[in-house]
């Protein structure tokens, strides 16, 4: 199928909005990806097709939580290849989005890519979220935190609910092993400040593949003390 109508056809089973620009965009993003993937190990998923189910479509899951608004402010911690920050930015344009990521060879692709695709209201952060979630700038300011990273929930958790004001949500993306890393979360949702709304099940379009998303709101303020220091949320999590 032509790239144009796999978009399309991604997006409408997923009965999101779009036109015309967004399809360009998401060309051009796949494009300027698989051309930076060859400088920086980005991603190892290089076909067309692959790219729009497991990156574009998945990230896309995202918005039918219905919990990202227009006026949403989002963080995207650990985006890596700006999955899923830059794709919901695409979609969704009006929100504020900042993506953090600790390599700096990262943020260089993705200030490039932000700048290629005219992304306002677009920031992006080189640092280690145990450190920036601890600034009083940072902390507590987004509505959302998003998250796609390659590590345990209860890791993510210490991570990303510092960042979330009162009210807010934390949306984590999981495969279908999620349910013993809940269970081994139930520590850190409790002392970080998390409650655990829904867990969404999707089917990503032009495939049978299942992927779910975590909608943990935030209930009170995280304890001072977290996130703690660089590298001991992922060495000693808590349980």
């Amino acid at each position: 199928m032509e790239s144009k109508m796999f978009l399309r056809s991604g997006l409408e089973k997923l009965n999101i909005s779009y036109d015309e620009e967004v399809i360009d965009n998401l060309l051009k993003y796949k494009n300027l990806l698989l051309e930076w993937n060859k400088k920086i190990n980005l991603t190892t998923i290089t076909q067309d097709e692959e790219i729009f189910i497991k990156h574009f479509f998945d990230s896309a899951t995202c918005l039918k939580t219905e919990r990202v608004k227009n006026d949403s402010k989002v963080i995207d911690v650990g985006t890596g290849a700006g999955f899923p920050g830059i794709v919901l930015k695409i979609l969704k344009k009006e929100i504020d989005i900042t993506l953090l990521d600790s390599l700096k060879k990262r943020t260089l692709y993705l200030e490039d890519l932000v700048s290629k695709l005219d992304l306002k209201s677009t920031d992006i952060i080189h640092g280690r979220a145990e450190e920036l979630a601890n600034k009083k700038e940072y902390r507590e300011k987004y509505h959302i935190a998003l998250s796609r990273a390659v590590a345990s929930l209860n890791v993510l958790l210490e991570y990303c609910l510092p960042f979330v004001e009162v009210g807010g949500y934390f949306l984590c993306q999981k495969g279908p092993k999620y349910e013993s890393e809940l269970k081994e979360s139930e520590k850190a949702l409790e002392v970080l400040g998390g409650k655990v709304l829904d867990i969404k099940e999707y089917l990503l379009p032009n495939s049978d593949i299942k992927h779910y998303i975590l909608i943990v709101e935030k209930v009170f303020k995280t304890p001072v003390k977290y996130p703690r220091k660089p590298g001991k949320p992922s060495l000693n999590p808590i349980i």
